[in-house]
């Protein structure tokens, strides 16, 4: 759904003002891209792969791991793409043509072809996401940068409401009682509406957003340095007091949160016994929540801390675990499974609200556009290992999907237990550590 913005390192900022018009298309890609992966990747390209296709959570999440990984491996050479062309907005163009295209054809040429397209469309659309989050600075100031993004956030709230009303209408409520060749039908349709819906709303952002001319030129030797740079930024993280084991901590708890996002829908209709049409609703109310969560968990963040918040969240999280298993393991009936969907918005609102704020403490005020990159690579590393774990437990273990959720429950226990010692005590930072050394005099 939505991910942390990646700081950026530019120092062509400056303070002119971008218009209304500019900053109202750069967020509205915010709503386009949450569509993509609302639908496709969280909800009803799953469903479609096991409840239609035949395929199994393996096939689902392998699929996704492999995709997770490419991205993984090229992350650090995008990232000398978006620090080093003169415009980055080419390639954001690019990379969502390229997810559009590819989403429009799932369905057709059979399963494994349709998974190809898949993972094809989802490395565009996770390419994209760097070069989106890299025109922040193209399109706000340093006074109201937070604003802007949470702009952003906000319509991809609205995105993910808009995605998935249009997907539950056109499945429509009886499609359990329809031919296999028909929800086939529909699950396509739904793909390529996802996809025509994500090409409009993107059109604003390549339209309206004018992006400053870098005086940068790209080269191979730009990559290499970016490799060293990811290199340099791992062994220097040890330095800094709490900052890797929370790095460590964060790839057990967002595997657990990301695995669960993308298997809820064929949890609940597989385990719960819910009809793929509920499943719809069933994320509108979890999303609601976690808009909810999201503004009420930041208010503690402000009274508490990060880190007891943080914690705060973690339990949360097992108990959603914990009664979604029992629910699943001991065929109880539908109606006990109706707090875990408004409970796991609110946990996931929780998560997002105190994640960042904690990273922030451990972080010289200096590194933060370094560190962030780290802290994105830890996202993108528990996207590969969560879904893959997931599969082999389900379909090669056969210990099926409550097992599976005890495995997520198990990964925010070890997350807690790692982050016990992690303070988020304000640092004393020195002085070449603070962000105002590192200005120049006027």
């Amino acid at each position: 759904m939505t991910r942390p913005m990646t700081a950026n390192r530019d120092s062509v900022s400056s303070d002119a003002s971008p218009t209304r018009l500019a900053v109202g298309s750069w967020a509205l890609y915010d709503l386009a891209n949450t569509m993509f992966s609302m639908n496709i990747v969280s909800l009803f390209a799953s469903l479609w792969v096991v409840n239609v296709m035949g395929g199994t959570d393996a096939t689902w999440g392998f699929t996704m791991s492999i995709s997770y990984a490419v991205i993984f491996v090229v992350s650090p050479f995008l990232g000398a793409l978006t620090d080093q062309a003169p415009k980055r907005m080419p390639f954001l163009v690019a990379s969502t043509i390229v997810c559009v295209a590819f989403t429009a054809l799932m369905g057709r040429g059979g399963l494994a072809l349709s998974l190809v397209f898949f993972a094809i469309a989802n490395i565009a659309y996770q390419a994209g996401l760097q070069f989106y989050d890299a025109l922040l600075p193209d399109v706000s100031r340093e006074d109201n940068r937070g604003r802007i993004g949470g702009l952003g956030v906000g319509l991809g709230y609205v995105g993910s409401f808009v995605g998935v009303a249009v997907a539950t209408l056109i499945l429509g409520s009886g499609i359990d009682d329809l031919s296999v060749d028909q929800q086939h039908a529909r699950y396509t349709t739904v793909f390529q509406v996802t996809a025509a819906l994500f090409l409009l709303f993107a059109l604003p952002c390549f339209l309206f957003v004018r992006e400053r001319r870098r005086q940068r030129t790209f080269s191979v030797a730009s990559v290499a340095a970016a490799a060293r740079q990811v290199a340099s930024t791992v062994r220097a993280s040890g330095r800094y007091p709490g900052l890797l084991r929370f790095l460590i901590g964060r790839v057990f708890y967002t595997d657990s949160v990301n695995t669960v996002i993308v298997f809820m829908g064929l949890y609940v209709t597989a385990e719960v016994g819910f009809d793929q049409a509920a499943v719809g609703p069933i994320m509108m109310v979890a999303i609601a929540f976690a808009v909810i969560g999201g503004f009420g968990w930041g208010a503690v963040v402000d009274r508490v801390g990060p880190k007891r918040t943080l914690d705060w969240v973690l339990f949360l999280w097992m108990a959603i675990f914990v009664w979604t298993a029992v629910v699943g393991m001991f065929d109880l009936p539908r109606l006990a499974f109706l707090p875990v969907p408004p409970l796991a918005g609110i946990a996931l609102g929780g998560t997002w609200a105190a994640d960042r704020p904690y990273m922030l403490r451990l972080t010289p005020p200096a590194r933060i556009g370094e560190f962030y990159g780290l802290y994105g690579m830890v996202g993108r590393f528990s996207a590969i290992t969560g879904p893959f774990v997931w599969g082999f437990i389900v379909d090669i273990l056969g210990w099926g999907r409550p097992a599976a959720i005890a495995t997520l429950l198990a990964g925010v226990v070890i997350a807690y237990v790692i982050l016990r010692k992690v303070s988020d005590e304000p640092r004393a930072w020195p002085p070449e550590e603070r962000l105002d050394a590192q200005r120049e005099p006027a």
